[in-house]
């Protein structure tokens, strides 16, 4: 079989053990060009990615990369929006359909496993009816606070291997980013200090590899354990995504700072 006839079919293993059709599927998360990391904090989670509005005529309100799957769980997809989009329902009946079975909500790394699994068994074989499940070039990173555990944080990939992290990114300059994060997090089991300063360190980690100094409106920030959005006093450990308001207040807040 010649080389190039390996990649027909994502199934198939070249003689080196390889399946081509799954290293596009890497390939394609950053062919977004969108970066995005996930920070776990001592009683926080959070994930941050950059907004790109490709058209001055699209409804900024309608492009977003930060999805929330259930009441305590949320993602940050990288690559592809419309496989982010196929997969993110996917999330969204698992943990529903938990729900329904069990009586309470799916945690966090019960659902990433799920979904990992669901993606390697498309690494083994084809059903076309159920084909846009396979979660093909794009990267999910989902936080939660457990109530057991405490901050989650995992990644899923096409290839179907999911883990646990401190912090992790995808997209172009991924490595730039775990570099950081490395340096930041070293000895460390999670990022110190509150929710604000979890949501700043990963804002100045995206900022310094991508060499940008972002607006309000050019981020995306998702978290768990952060304020109230109802504006009460206490820790939230539902997921949402902040208002443009309040990632304003972290960009003023890292100004100052410098």
């Amino acid at each position: 079989m010649s080389g190039s006839a390996y990649d027909r079919h994502i199934t198939i293993f070249s003689d080196q053990g390889r399946l081509y059709q799954v290293e596009y599927a890497f390939k394609a998360i950053t062919s977004a060009n969108i970066t995005s990391l996930g920070v776990r904090g001592k009683n926080c989670a959070v994930v941050l990615t950059q907004k790109k509005v490709a058209d001055k005529l699209i409804d900024p309100s309608s492009v977003s990369h930060v999805f929330k799957l259930s009441s305590g769980v949320g993602c940050v997809m990288t690559g592809s929006i419309a496989d982010a989009r196929a997969s993110v329902d996917r999330a969204r009946s698992e943990a529903a359909e938990f729900r329904y079975k069990f009586g309470y909500e799916m945690p966090c790394d019960v659902l990433a496993k799920r979904l990992a699994n669901i993606n390697q068994v498309y690494t083994q074989r084809v059903c076309f009816v159920l084909l846009s499940d396979f979660g093909e070039g794009v990267a999910m990173t989902l936080i939660s606070v457990d109530s057991e555990a405490g901050p989650q944080l995992y990644k899923s990939d096409p290839a179907g291997y999911y883990a646990g992290y401190k912090a992790t990114a995808s997209g172009p300059k991924q490595q730039e980013a775990l570099n950081y994060l490395e340096k930041k997090l070293k000895n460390k089991d999670s990022a110190e200090g509150s929710w604000e300063e979890v949501v700043e360190l990963g804002i100045t980690a995206l900022s310094n590899v991508l060499s940008v100094d972002f607006k309000k409106h050019e981020l995306e920030v998702g978290i768990v354990g952060g304020p109230r959005a109802d504006g009460k006093e206490g820790t939230d450990i539902e997921f949402r995504a902040l208002t443009e308001e309040e990632i304003d207040e972290r960009l003023q807040a890292i100004a100052e700072k410098d």
